[in-house]
Formats: structure tokens, C-alpha cells, sequence
């Protein structure tokens, strides 16, 4: 009964890593890796810190500079998105992040919408593997679209 109960969620899991978003990122993943230390390691393995669970995010403080490794994923994550929109549309899409350190009275305050971001960067992560894929695959998705739409000024 115990293996009715996990099964659905480990389908959910199984189909999130098969997904092509989800494989671009964990293609771009290995290929950061020049030690071999995650030769045998599972792609769940790999993507393990960007699923942050909500006990997980509580467990963080909600203000506070994001380490290097978070940074990382960060970078790792909309990289990948770049990179799918790349095999979609065959343009190039580079991800335009730029992380600096944000002082309570600097403009990330005053703009509406945009201190939640600055605030919780140290706590990047998705829920599930499901919301990683969909997040992803999302902004692909709409990439996509855009290009699609405007055909004439992606190239440009």
C-alpha cells in the first residue's frame, strides 16, 4: 500500500525530468562540471537544491544575502530557459541578470512589484519538480510566442 501512495508522486517526478526544459537544464548542469564528482549522480540528484520546500523556505530568513551557490542555480536556471528558447527558435537568447547588493533605500524598494524578488533571491527554488518544469517550460513557452508573433524584430 506504501508503493500506491509514493508512486503518483514519483510519476510526477519522473515525468518533470523527462520534460525538455528540465533536460536542457540538467545537460547545461553537467556540462559545468569538469571533476567528474557528479559523473554518477541522477538528474533529481543534480537538481535537488532548486527544489526548496516550503518547511525549507520557512527555514530561511526572509532577508538576507544570497550565497554563491544560490547565485548559481539562479544563473543555471535562466540560462537553461535561454538555451531552450535557442533550440526552439534557433536565435540566440542569453539570460540579462545582473545581482548587486540592494540597500533598503535603493530604486528594487521603491518599484512596485519588484522588492519581493530582491528580497527573496537567497531563497530561489521551486516546490516540486512538476513547478520547476512548469516555470520553466512556461517561460520558454511565452519566449516562444513573442518570437513567433514578431518575427521581424527577434533577429534584430
Amino acid at each position: 500500500m506504501s508503493d500506491a501512495a509514493v508512486s503518483p508522486a514519483v510519476d510526477e517526478d519522473e515525468a518533470a525530468l523527462a520534460t525538455p526544459f528540465v533536460k536542457c537544464l540538467v545537460r547545461l548542469i553537467r556540462a559545468q562540471e569538469s571533476y567528474g564528482s557528479w559523473e554518477g549522480k541522477s538528474d533529481a540528484e543534480l537538481l535537488a537544491d532548486l527544489i526548496v520546500t516550503r518547511k525549507r523556505r520557512r527555514a530561511i530568513p526572509v532577508i538576507g544575502d544570497p550565497d554563491p551557490d544560490v547565485l548559481w542555480r539562479l544563473d543555471m536556471f535562466y540560462t537553461a530557459v535561454g538555451l531552450a528558447i535557442e533550440e526552439r527558435s534557433g536565435l540566440v537568447t542569453p539570460p540579462m541578470i545582473e545581482m548587486k547588493t540592494v540597500r533598503p533605500s535603493g530604486p528594487c524598494f521603491s518599484r512596485s512589484g519588484s522588492s519581493s524578488l530582491c528580497r527573496d533571491i537567497h531563497r530561489f527554488g521551486f516546490e516540486t519538480f512538476r513547478k520547476l518544469a512548469e516555470a520553466g517550460t512556461k517561460l520558454v513557452d511565452d519566449a516562444t510566442a513573442a518570437i513567433e508573433a514578431y518575427p521581424g524584430v527577434a533577429p534584430a
